[in-house]
């Protein structure tokens, strides 16, 4: 049985995307021996790595061409960082698995603590705000691009920082570059960060399912709904994660100046807690 399965094409996308499908190999499907072809496709954040993320497009900017192609047929199995994915399901798509959860983690490459006045890459909404709030006197300049690309720009700007998820470091084995790896209860990741979310058309949950990890599958879609109930993204500063004992939620200003954090078992009850507090 063919599987065809569809991935972003940077390096850190196809080396997981690859780890993903050597699982699927192992399996079999509907009585079926599976085999494997690795489809690249190109997102709009692949094509657009200048704009924010706001100027690209309303839905996940690095899921969408996946997305269609699964619902045009073109592949069967899309792979995705969870992190990336919006936090509701398109019509007629689900994720079918969820790969067991690596480090969920932020990390701060190019030094091993904040200091005041430090320059620091990052394009993301929620990391900006976090970090902001742990230290106003930051300087927050956008960056982005892929792993290598950051790393890079990071010594040709003179950063003294960047932050990148520790995850994706580790499986392109650069864990090296981590100076430091910041706990949740300092930096709250995003909602799926440390997970591969492989996606597939309603119905046809059996090509995947028998690589899900329960755990993580019900941790990660407890953070995805968790914020789409509050209402965020990679848009807005908004996270959730779940340790495995505890969910946690947050929202922020944009520049810091206020943060909210709330702890609890049920995404519903604490999207209601801090929707208020948002406005």
């Amino acid at each position: 049985m063919l599987l065809r399965v569809g991935s972003r094409g940077s390096r850190l996308a196809l080396t997981q995307a690859g780890r993903a499908a050597e699982a699927l190999r192992r399996q079999r499907v509907r009585g079926a021996t599976v085999e494997i072809a690795l489809i690249p496709i190109t997102t709009a954040g692949d094509r657009n790595r200048t704009s924010p993320f706001g100027e690209i497009g309303a839905r996940g900017v690095f899921v969408k061409e996946l997305e269609e192609a699964l619902l045009e047929g073109r592949i069967d199995v899309a792979v995705h960082s969870a992190k990336d994915m919006t936090s509701s399901d398109l019509e007629g798509l689900v994720v079918g698995a969820y790969t067991r959860r690596e480090d969920p983690r932020d990390a701060l490459c190019g030094a091993d603590a904040l200091r005041p006045g430090m320059r620091i890459g990052t394009a993301s909404a929620r990391r900006t705000a976090q970090l902001l709030a742990l230290e106003p006197t930051l300087s927050i300049e956008p960056l982005r691009g892929n792993i290598d690309t950051r790393l890079r720009k990071r010594g040709e700007r003179g950063l003294d920082a960047i932050v990148l998820a520790a995850c994706g470091l580790d499986r392109l084995g650069l864990d090296a570059e981590i100076g430091l790896r910041l706990d949740p209860s300092v930096m709250l990741p995003e909602a799926g960060q440390g997970a591969l979310a492989l996606q597939v058309r309603a119905g046809e949950e059996e090509l995947v399912v028998r690589i899900d990890d329960p755990e993580t599958h019900a941790r990660v879609e407890a953070e995805r709904r968790c914020v789409a109930l509050i209402g965020g993204g990679c848009l807005a500063p908004v996270a959730a994660h779940h340790d495995g004992t505890t969910l946690t939620a947050l929202i922020a200003a944009d520049d810091g100046s206020w943060i909210e954090r709330r702890s609890g078992a049920d995404p519903a009850a604490l999207a209601a807690e801090l929707i208020p507090l948002s406005r």
